[in-house]
């Protein structure tokens, strides 16, 4: 039987998720074309069971804004699965000639150094907020990695001569190699600085 590949491309199997928390929620199954048109939406914690790259492809598509702006993050959009599917094809094909590895694997690393472990919500007491320190759950920890590589992408985009693939692709890489000058894990320590801060 012949084995099954990502994008027909590139093989699923073997790949591990070190992070026993995200282990459930990041799927790496082997499927040749990632999208099964919604088949799961709806049903509670059935979005963790597609792969993860037809998670990211569903997020560029609806990337939501970042403090109401708009035509930065959500105004490049177009909503056709087929543009968004050739943006991350080609973001893979740039992972794989720069790193020389898989970029399933690539992306599965760079999703878990990224995903922050902590938040903070607001409680008011007597009319007084204060900020309180959250542990994230592990679904949660992935959707909000997936949300911010989508917009940081489209925000390198935007009045740039940079194509949204190649944004695309150094997002991952420096999230892969935990580089302090990816905004995904700048991010995530500034979460985690701010939780330790208000304990």
């Amino acid at each position: 039987m012949a084995e099954v590949l990502i994008f027909n491309k590139w093989p699923s199997e073997g790949i591990v998720v070190s992070d026993p928390g995200l282990e459930r929620y990041i799927t790496v199954k082997p499927v040749i074309v990632p999208k099964t048109g919604a088949r799961y939406a709806g049903n509670k914690f059935y979005k963790s069971k597609i792969t993860i790259v037809e998670r990211l492809i569903n997020r560029l598509m609806t990337p939501g804004h970042r403090a109401k702006k708009h035509k930065i993050s959500s105004g490049q959009t177009t909503g056709k699965a087929s543009t968004v599917y050739n943006i991350v094809y080609e973001a893979f094909t740039i992972i794989e000639r720069k790193t020389k590895k898989n970029p399933v694997e690539v992306l599965v690393k760079a999703l878990e150094n990224a995903a922050p472990r902590e938040e903070i919500i607001t409680i008011e007491y007597g009319g007084a907020r204060y900020p309180k320190a959250v542990e994230s759950s592990p679904q949660r920890r992935v959707d909000q990695v997936l949300k911010l590589m989508a917009q940081n992408t489209y925000q390198k985009t935007f009045n740039s001569k940079k194509g949204a693939a190649s944004a695309l692709a150094d997002e991952i890489i420096a999230a892969y190699q935990a580089s302090p000058t990816s905004a995904l894990i700048s991010k995530k320590l500034e979460l985690e600085r701010q939780a330790d801060a208000s304990r």
